[in-house]
């Protein structure tokens, strides 16, 4: 199974970060395909979903995934996270704020890309 991948959800593309189940190695080589994907996006087009579902962190991995954030934050239109349970909270506030960007946290998938294509799926109605 590909960890980084685009999938389609009601008519929108996003950009699924599975981070499910992994350790810092593997996050590591999850977020360097996230910065080359991201950035190779039209500006304020993209839309990602990170699946932090037991994944496990350290801090390099996690300043890793802040600086890519940061990197990524022009041609983000919207990001959500699921599983943040496994996400420390200083973690969490410190991506935050270093990115300038807002990650909203979802309970499910369905969820959180419901949310991110909330206004694509409005102006392909209207």
């Amino acid at each position: 199974m590909e960890r980084v991948r685009f999938i389609e959800h009601r008519g929108a593309r996003v950009l699924l970060i599975d981070c499910s189940q992994c350790g810092p190695k593997e996050l590591s080589a999850i977020f360097q395909e996230v910065q080359h994907l991201v950035t190779s996006q039209p500006l304020g087009s993209a839309l990602t979903l990170a699946d932090f579902s037991e994944a496990q962190f350290d801090k390099s991995t996690a300043d890793l995934i802040k600086i890519v954030a940061t990197y990524d934050r022009p041609h983000v239109k919207r990001s959500a996270i699921v599983g943040a349970e496994s996400l420390p909270d200083v973690f969490y506030r410190n991506l935050i704020s270093f990115s300038a960007r807002q990650f909203p946290l979802f309970k499910t998938r369905e969820e959180a890309l419901d949310w991110l294509v909330s206004d694509h799926a409005q102006r392909a109605v209207g």
